[in-house]
């Protein structure tokens, strides 16, 4: 069998094609699923399989589209419950596509409904893990107590990981190929390896989940220092178990407006746009989340800072950058709440106050700062001492904990969030000059 890894950067997860006889399957797919047919055209392959590990919370998946346009056979566990056509798939039932057999594990514990895609080729066996084993990791057990509809307690679910890496891997091989839906990055799991690949010897000896300990002593160190859970999460569960819509119909329904100098009042605008740009001039009620490359993480923070639902208005810097940035958006399902894409007009008024460093520098206690890292960051100790702490992702909701009597100062680690945060702070203290620090925050670190 051939195995073809494809890589989604910004939202460090990986998807697979395998490809045996003129037939091709796919394991977790991305939204869109042009790549995975234009990688079938170069194989002279025929899709014919769709392995879904889980029910994705970071992304929406194109599973149901590829069934809609290529016949293909949809397996996912029967515990999922899913709402689209599918087959049954958990442990004990097999189906095979040339020369290569596939086989279900049932590997709860990041999800109740998660599966393990054992595929074998002869003396060759390749293990699609989904968000269940990681290299280095196993999957955070903590995402189905607030996913929608589908519900599971925390400590359960790292009760069933113990289980499962207990007893589930062991009949297979260490020469096995380990393939997981996610590397470093991800918010579905914690201190991942940069690496995108591992046999499953190398992770019996390495990997922390597999070392003799008790259940109470995994439990605690798997739910322990757990990122942050963005607000879309939930919803990206819900829309890939109904089964979403078809991602070239859906993003390019979106009105397009050129040269805009105002938009209604009360719908809020996602600004894409690179930090010094917005400061230099944006559209009222608007938030900064910058999609310059792949290396911003404009789908994590705009899925954890704009409520599934919630109408906007999303500003792209050129009609270049149009079809990346739609793109981008609906990786999470949230194409369908732009109100209209927008590029800005001469006329847009609104601007940033520009900080003074060497005049923060000197008089630190005249001002407000606001350090919106993370929980896990905000742990290991405050660059600033009299810093009000509030993560970037619960800004929004506790604006009013900043008091607005002296000029604010917004950071973060590197100068990417701060922006956003900043932007957030500035729409809320009308009277109060709001200032992003930026990439500064190097001089202080």
């Amino acid at each position: 069998m051939t195995i073809k890894q494809f890589k989604d950067a910004p939202l460090a997860h990986y998807s697979y094609a395998i490809v045996s006889e003129g037939k091709m399957a796919l394991v977790d797919p991305s939204r869109n699923p042009v790549q995975y047919y234009r990688y079938a055209e170069e194989q002279n392959a025929k899709i014919v399989a769709v392995f879904e590990t889980h029910p994705h919370a970071d992304f929406v998946s194109s599973h149901l589209q590829i069934r809609q346009e290529t016949g293909a056979t949809i397996y996912v566990s029967k515990l999922l419950g899913a709402d689209y056509e599918h087959q049954a798939f958990d442990e004990g039932q097999f189906t095979e596509m040339g020369k290569v057999r596939f086989s279900a594990l049932n590997t709860p514990g990041h999800s109740p409904d998660s599966i393990t895609i054992v595929a074998k080729d002869g003396d060759e066996t390749a293990l699609f893990t989904g968000d269940t084993l990681f290299i280095g990791n196993v999957g955070r057990p903590d995402l189905r107590e607030n996913a929608g509809n589908m519900r599971a307690k925390r400590v359960e679910l790292a009760k069933e990981m113990y289980n499962t890496m207990k007893t589930k891997f062991n009949d297979l091989p260490d020469d096995a190929l380990v393939y997981p839906a996610h590397g470093a990055g991800s918010l579905c799991g914690k201190n991942m390896s940069d690496a995108s690949s591992s046999t499953l010897g190398n992770e019996r000896q390495g990997n922390w989940a597999f070392k003799e300990q008790t259940e109470e002593e995994f439990v605690e160190e798997i739910l322990k220092d757990q990122p942050f859970i963005p607000s879309y999460f939930g919803f990206n569960v819900d829309v890939n178990k109904t089964g979403p819509e078809n991602v070239q119909r859906t993003k390019w329904a979106n009105d397009l407006l050129l040269n805009v100098n105002s938009v209604e009042k009360d719908i809020l605008v996602v600004d894409t746009r690179d930090g010094k740009a917005y400061k230099k001039a944006h559209l009222p009620n608007s938030i900064n989340i910058m999609a310059r490359t792949e290396d911003d993480k404009y789908e994590t923070w705009l899925g954890a800072i704009i409520e599934p639902k919630e109408q906007f208005y999303l500003v792209v810097e050129s009609i270049d950058k149009l079809e990346e940035i739609l793109e981008r958006t609906a990786k999470i399902g949230y194409e369908k709440q732009i109100k209209a894409v927008i590029t800005l007009g001469a006329e847009v008024s609104a601007k940033s106050d520009q900080l003074d460093v060497e005049e923060f520098k000197k008089n630190k206690d005249d001002y407000t700062i606001v350090d919106i890292r993370n929980n896990s960051e905000l742990a290991e100790g405050k660059i600033f001492d009299s810093a009000i702490g509030i993560p970037l992702n619960e800004l929004r909701d506790r604006v009013d904990e900043v008091p607005a009597d002296k000029p604010i100062v917004v950071h973060c680690a590197g100068g990417y969030r701060s922006s956003a945060g900043a932007s957030i702070l500035e729409n809320h203290c009308k009277n109060t000059k709001v200032y992003d620090l930026g990439e500064a925050i190097k001089d202080f670190q």
